[in-house]
């Protein structure tokens, strides 16, 4: 657990809060989700598999929530960019974050693991 604390603890503000509170949304969303550094950013797995992760868009300087299964979802403010399986949630650090969309679409996420969609 170390190291994820330390990527949360080397964020620039208003990265740090952000990102620490939205580990916080993820992590209460299911007992079975655990937090893992790869790739050197912070993924949250369901039993194991990936299926979200947190990281900060380059261009854009914005937190985001990137759904390992996004191609599963049609919602418009996901965003797909140039990845084939994975879409993203952007979020506005300048604002609330939007609580109930984020618990929606983590819900959604997860119920693809729990339904055998994705096998675990």
């Amino acid at each position: 657990m170390k190291e994820t604390d330390d990527f949360y603890e080397k964020q620039e503000q208003p990265f740090k809060e952000v990102l620490l509170s939205l580990k916080e949304i993820i992590l209460r969303q299911d007992k079975d989700i655990t937090n893992v550094l790869k790739y050197g950013m912070p993924f949250f797995c369901y039993k194991g598999k990936m299926f979200c992760y947190l990281w900060i868009h380059k261009k854009l300087q914005q937190p985001y929530i990137g759904i390992v299964e996004g191609k599963y979802f049609e919602e418009s403010f996901l965003i797909q960019e140039g990845r084939s399986r994975m879409k993203i949630m952007m979020l506005d650090f300048s604002e609330d974050l939007p609580l109930e969309t984020i618990e929606i679409i983590l819900q959604k996420a997860l119920n693809l693991y729990k339904s055998g969609i994705i096998k675990v």
